[in-house]
Parts: structure tokens; sequence; C-alpha cells
């Protein structure tokens, strides 16, 4: 007896092992940097020649991989004798204002390897250029602090419950088919940080785990922009550089929109469900305490009061009134914030905090989200290192020489996956298509595909990538919510996989189809 308890005694002041653990977001990014900044040293570095609209001069202007520029005639002649695919009427209104890749124009130009010196100032560039995402998480963070302090979000959340109880699946059901619905019109995205402060609770109280409400939000929003009917960020852009109708088989768009969502919300709602009867099942178990602690519901025994009311119908006019400038006005991330500067405005006159307790509480609330806003910017300097190394067209000008003579099928299934490559180093929908689809659009018709076609192949691609690239949303997502990676990847590889076999479907569908 003696001796089994000895043994147990050595063996509790043995070291422990350290468990290896998933890196966090900012770490991943830098890795992913230094890969990005290791190709500039092997991959051959090269430009297209890049063609834009000066209204000023009321004149093209061409820029070419030596970066001397040539100025010619705004005709419709000149972009056919060019061989660019956009209407002029594209050019002429501003639709198609970021620099168009020129097909038949790359060359090899001078290596620019990317050191440690631009290494180290990527990321600060990266801040600077997302700065206008940064300002609205911060000022969303200020304003969330402020409610938070209040007990306003928690005295909702626990009336919101009593509301829905017994019928909780309604609120996977409706958030995830109104983020659908956001992405697939106006490209919903970056806007949807603003979300999990706000529904976080209302999961939590529900019986959901944190990952229910991620995938509710961020794959919600994902499905519907991969299926893209008439977002002008990517469809709008798209088919402008290809040089087509936004019409132009609009039904498919709209076929595909609707398998994929209902097979994203039914694989959200079969997890969900399994959590909800056994915690246990959820990839963030181990999490539970923690992620409840944060932001599980607190304010049962809190009086809803007026101030809270009225607090929380300002916040949640203000989204309204960004939905309406988004969608109504095209506003991006100045007037966005500014929405939410009016906010916090009004949120110290209505809070009936002291200003001294007020700011405290609103600064401290930008804090928190300070994570959010690192992810934010070192995503951006991934790109950074890529475009500076002139390698983003040498990669474009190599999958473009893959894909041709192909079969149809075969070339429609390639540039599936040519895209989910090209979605991963140029993480911008309205980027990747003015970049990409003047030199793709074009490979289609030598082999038979159409040009629409072509298009699906572009969405899809970058709608995939998207899932799990961590130059895109989805780190500033989880870091919002403080959950893994890791976890993430756990949860999403079976849809992902899924969704990976419905898109192949879906084109070779509509190259047979025509």
């Amino acid at each position: 007896m003696t001796e089994d308890i000895a043994v147990e005694q050595a063996a509790a002041e043995e070291p422990k092992k350290h468990r290896l653990h998933f890196p966090t977001a900012i770490t991943v990014l830098f890795i992913v940097m230094l890969f990005a900044a290791a190709l500039t040293y092997i991959v051959p570095a090269g430009k297209y020649s890049k063609l834009t609209y000066d209204a000023d001069q009321d004149s093209f202007v061409i820029t070419k991989p030596d970066d001397s520029t040539e100025l010619m005639p705004p005709t419709q002649q000149t972009l056919d004798s060019l061989g660019v695919s956009g209407s002029l009427d594209s050019f002429l209104d501003g639709s198609i204002s970021k620099p168009i890749a020129i097909p038949g124009t790359y060359e090899r130009v001078d290596q620019a390897p990317q050191g440690i010196v631009e290494f180290l100032l990527a990321p600060i560039q990266g801040v600077y250029d997302t700065i206008d995402i940064i300002l609205f998480v911060f000022l969303l963070g200020g304003c969330i602090g402020v409610l938070n302090y209040m007990g306003a979000l928690n005295s909702a959340v626990a009336a919101l419950s009593r509301l829905t109880k017994g019928r909780e699946y309604l609120l996977i059901i409706i958030l995830s088919l109104l983020m659908v619905i956001g992405g697939t019109t106006f490209g919903l995205g970056e806007e949807t940080i603003a979300l999990y402060p706000i529904l976080m609770p209302v999961f939590i109280a529900a019986g959901y785990d944190a990952m229910t409400c991620i995938a509710v939000i961020f794959v919600g929003a994902s499905v519907g922009t991969m299926y893209s009917t008439v977002n002008p960020f990517a469809i709008g852009v798209a088919t402008k550089a290809a040089g087509i109708a936004m019409s132009e088989q609009m039904s498919w768009r709209f076929i595909a929109l609707i398998v994929g969502a209902v097979m994203a919300v039914a694989y959200i709602m079969v997890y969900a469900h399994k959590v909800r009867l056994d915690p246990s099942k959820s990839v963030c178990y181990d999490m539970k305490d923690k992620i409840e602690e944060r932001w599980g519901q607190q304010g049962n025994s809190i009086e809803f009061t007026t101030q809270m009311k009225v607090s929380l119908a300002v916040f949640g006019l203000s989204f309204v009134v960004l939905v309406w400038g988004i969608v109504a006005q095209q506003w991006w991330f100045d007037y966005m914030t500014a929405v939410f500067l009016a906010c916090s405005i009004i949120l110290a006159f209505t809070s009936g905090l002291e200003e001294e307790v007020f700011f405290d509480k609103y600064i401290g609330g930008c804090g928190d989200l300070m994570s959010v806003a690192l992810v934010v910017g070192v995503a951006r300097a991934v790109n950074i290192l890529l475009e500076n190394g002139f390698i983003s067209d040498s990669i474009l000008n190599f999958f473009s020489g893959a894909v041709t003579g192909m079969s149809p099928i075969l070339f429609i299934i390639v540039m599936l996956l040519v895209y989910v490559i090209l979605g991963f180093f140029i993480n911008s929908s309205s980027g990747l298509a003015v970049l990409s689809v003047p030199i793709m659009a074009p490979l289609g018709d030598a082999v038979g595909v159409s040009r629409a076609s072509v298009i699906a192949a572009y969405n899809y691609g970058q709608g995939l990538i998207s899932y799990v690239t961590p130059t895109g949303l989805i780190l500033a997502s989880l870091a919002m919510v403080d959950v893994p990676f890791s976890r993430w990847i756990k949860f999403i590889n079976p849809l992902l996989v899924a969704t990976i076999a419905l898109n192949a479907l879906l084109l070779v569908a509509q190259v047979l189809v025509g």
C-alpha cells in the first residue's frame, strides 16, 4: 500500500509533457507570410500590362511591365484590338475601376525577393491598408462594451430565449438564410464581424455552442457569396470583365444558390441538434466553461430597463441604416464606421452612464477587439508580399497556360481547382475577377465553354477557399469568439468536401446543358 502511494506521488511529481497546440491566428498568418516571402525567391517574377481609364484625360492608359505608359483613345475599337472583353461603358461609368490585365501581355521582370525588411514592413503596411476595417471594428467594440456594462445585451438575450423556447431551431434557419441573402446580393463579408457579440449570447442561451453561431454567420454569408446571383463585387465585376450581360445564365446561379444553401443549412442544423442533445459532441466542448463565462446568459435577474431598451434600439437601428447604406448607396467602411460613431454619441446620452464611466467602458470595448483588428491587418500583409514580389501575375500566367486546349469537362473542373488556388493568393472577389477573368474567359471560348461557366468556376473556387484560407475572414471571425482555427477545420471539413463535389457537379451540368 505504502509502495503504491509512493509510486503515485513520484508520478505526480514528474514534469507533465506539453501537448502540442494549434498556433493562434496571428501565428498562422505569420507562417503564411513566410511562405509567401519564400515564393518570391522561387517563382519567376512577371507582370501583365494593365489597362485603366483616366477620366481626367478621357483616355485609356496602358501601364506596361516596365512601368512605361501609353495612352489610347477610349473606344470599343481599342478594347477589341487589345483583346479586352469588357464593354466600353463599364470603363467609362466606373464599373471597372481597378487596373485590368490585358491578355497575351505577360512578361518576365527582374526578380523582387521580399527579404527581412520587406517581411517586417508588410504587416505594418497591411494595417495601413485595412485601417478602414480596423477602425470600424474598434468603434463597434466600444458600443458593445458599453451595452455589456449596462447589462442590456444579457437582459435582451434572456427575453429572447424565453420567446424562442421550444423553437430554438428557428434561430438557425432564419439567421442562416438572412446571411445567405446578404452574401448573394451585396457580398456580405467583413460586416458580419459586428454580429458575433450580439448573436453569441443568443445561441449559448438557446443551448447551442460557439461553433453553431460561427457557422450560421460565416458559412451563411460565405455560401451566399460563393453562389452570388447579383452581388456587384463578384458577379457584377466578373461579368463586366468578361464582356457578357449579368443576366446571362442567371437561372443557373439561382439553382446553385438554392442547392448550396439547403445543403449548408442542413449540415449546420444536424450539427447543432447533436450538440444541443449532447454538449460533448461539440468540437469545442473542452472550451465550454470559458465560452459560457464570456458569452453565457448572465442577465436573468437584471431588470430590462427603459434605458436598456432605448440603447439597444439605437444599436439595432444602426444595423438597419448600415444595411440600407450598403445595398442602396454602395457605402464602404468610411460611411459604415460613421454610422457607429453616431451610435456611440447617442449611446453616451441614452446609457445614463457618467462621462468618465462611459469612456472607460467604451475604450475597454475597443480593446477587447484588438486581436481581431491585428488579424485583419496581418492577413493583408500576405497579399502585399506577393504583389511587391511581382509573382501574382506569374501564378495567373502559369495556370492560364495549364488549361489551354483541354476538353470542356476537364477544362471546367481544372478551372475550379485553379480558382481555389488563385483565391488563396488573391483574397478579394473583385480583385480576383479583374485580374483573372479577362485572361481566363477567352480560354473558355477556345474549348467551347461559355464565359458564364468560367465565371461560375471563379465564384465557386474563390468561395471554397474562403472557408479555410488564413488570409480571408475566417481567422478574424474566430478571433471574435476565441475559438482556435483547428476546431474550425474539424467542423468544416465534411461540409467542405461535400461542397467541392457539389460545385464540380454544378459546373459539369452547366457545361453539358450549355
